[in-house]
């Protein structure tokens, strides 16, 4: 059987990004070149959060992260059993901003 030659990359964490960053909201706004995801922290009872960490993607980067977040999730609802969502409209959801300009 023949296999494809991989291309490794070589990917290095240094300890401060390694801890990581909690986030349970997530502001997406897009314009025709970029899509632009603001990772927030909120927490009950606190009028103001800060944005912990912003992305910015291709429109093509996007899409693959999109394939690959389903994929996860499939992956680990198989072994842990579905994830369940609140139907009350908790501050974890995620909301989708405006169109954002480049």
């Amino acid at each position: 059987m023949e296999k494809q030659a991989q291309n490794n990359i070589q990917i290095e964490l240094n300890d401060e990004v390694a801890q990581g960053i909690y986030s349970n909201l997530a502001i997406i706004a897009h314009s025709a070149s970029e899509f632009v995801v603001d990772f927030v922290s909120l927490l009950p009872g606190t009028p103001k959060a800060k944005v912990k960490s912003r992305i910015i993607l291709t429109p093509e980067h996007a899409k693959r992260l999109m394939h690959a977040l389903i994929d996860n999730v499939k992956k680990y609802e198989s072994q842990f059993g579905e994830i369940r969502m609140q139907q009350n409209g908790g501050y974890n959801q995620p909301f989708v901003g405006p169109i954002g300009q480049a």
